[in-house]
């Protein structure tokens, strides 16, 4: 029974184990962080505001309602009737009011007001575009972190391997101890580098877990398989843009929106009607009496609109200002990206020469050394010196990877690429 329970206790430590060290690509994470962040769930929140309140715009105006004396003499011995003085004077007078909203009025109003939230729902993806470049930088930072961290665990096994295999030589009296001290040395460097690459991941792994909405302390490991993506020329011409980027498209539903607020300014010049009922009650021997009467606002005279005409014309000179500002953000975002792709295919090609000929050039005369040396042919100075070269032109290599994946990232959100 003790063996079963501690069998039970080890398979869910172990299975608890594999949960901790959740493992996430870079899609999790951006689906993530799309569903759990903060401040998209803003952007939502007042775009159902503003479609909420669109609601109200075909409210009528409150009903107005009075009660009073109306037609009533100051000395009350008037009020009653009296013999050969007539039927006395004097009422209590009800009176009601209402306004009749003008329906296209309203119509404008709540379309100008229902195409607020599109704003919002626009400026909601310029932020989440900005929250996935940051997402993809610090990914690619941490697989960059990642290749180096292996590149040194190697360069520990193999600094290692010579530093024993030069105690046993010295002391068989085989070899020389001139290199050996160097290769303590890098060695300890190695150690210390490697501390310093665990604290740049946990900034990374917090950084990522912010962005996601999580506790910044969670365990996290990330896929550290890269993808490429290629760019095409149509991606970078400006009418391609026009259609993909958020921040032109919020100034493009700005515009639109305020051409329907312009509407809705004119509409305001547009008559209203109402009605108005008076009941009298008399106080002496006088009928009932009522009054009846139908009004109109006319806001089209020119001392009542010109706040309005004036609000339509700046409306026209804001479309205005939009318009060129849209103009101005595309010709920078051509620019940028046709300079990002350009820079991105560089540094991709000077990838290639390392891939091709310069990592396999330097990693076949370590291997060259290494042989030599365990042949007692080549001096340990000499192995030093090529595995010195091999480490740090695989140390430039990963730099030059986390360039291009920084470039690819960027361009990505020039162009707002998922």
């Amino acid at each position: 029974m003790l063996k079963i329970f501690f069998t039970t206790v080890l398979t869910a430590s172990a299975a608890f184990g594999l949960q901790a060290q959740e493992t996430m690509n870079l899609q999790q994470i951006l689906s993530t962080v799309e569903a759990r962040n903060p401040s998209l769930k803003m952007y939502d929140a007042e775009a159902r505001a503003m479609t909420e309140e669109a609601k109200g715009a075909y409210s009528w105006m409150p009903p107005e309602a009075g009660a009073g004396m109306f037609m009533t003499p100051y000395d009350t011995r008037d009020i009653k009737a009296k013999p050969h003085m007539g039927e006395g004077m004097g009422f209590v007078m009800v009176t009601a009011q209402q306004m009749l909203p003008n329906r296209k009025k309203q119509s404008a109003e709540a379309a100008w007001m229902e195409s607020r939230s599109t704003v919002e729902t626009q400026k909601k993806n310029v932020v989440l575009n900005d929250l996935r470049y940051a997402a993809k930088k610090n990914y690619y930072e941490w697989i960059a972190l990642a290749k180096k961290r292996a590149v040194l665990d190697e360069g520990s096994r193999l600094l290692d391997f010579m530093i024993k295999s030069a105690e046993i030589r010295y002391k068989n009296g085989l070899g020389k101890i001139s290199a050996y001290y160097k290769a303590k040395a890098a060695l300890a460097n190695i150690d210390n580098m490697k501390l310093m690459l665990e604290n740049d991941i946990n900034l990374k792994r917090i950084a990522l877990n912010t962005l996601m909405y999580r506790n910044s302390a969670n365990p996290l490991e990330i896929d550290t398989t890269i993808a490429w993506k290629e760019f095409s020329s149509a991606m970078l011409d400006s009418n391609w843009l026009a259609t993909h980027r958020s921040d032109i498209q919020v100034l493009q539903q700005s515009m639109e929106v305020n051409k329907l607020q312009r509407s809705a300014e004119l509409a305001k010049l547009k008559p209203e009607f109402g009605i108005k009922y008076d009941h009298m009650f008399p106080l002496a021997s006088q009928p009932a009496m009522f009054s009846l009467m139908g009004m109109v606002k006319i806001p089209l005279a020119g001392w009542s609109s010109k706040m309005n005409k004036a609000k339509a014309e700046s409306l026209v000179w804001q479309n205005e200002a939009l318009k060129n500002q849209q103009q101005m953000i595309l010709n920078e975002a051509a620019g940028m990206a046709n300079t990002a792709k350009t820079e991105l295919e560089s540094k991709r090609k000077q990838m290639r020469l390392y891939e091709t000929q310069i990592l396999p050039a330097m990693r076949k005369n370590f291997q060259t050394m290494q042989l030599g040396y365990e042949q007692n042919t080549e001096e340990l100075f000499e192995l030093f010196d090529a595995w010195e070269a091999l480490n740090m032109t695989q140390l430039e290599y990963i730099d030059q990877l986390k360039t291009a994946l920084q470039m690819q990232a960027e361009l990505e959100r020039i162009l707002e690429i998922k």
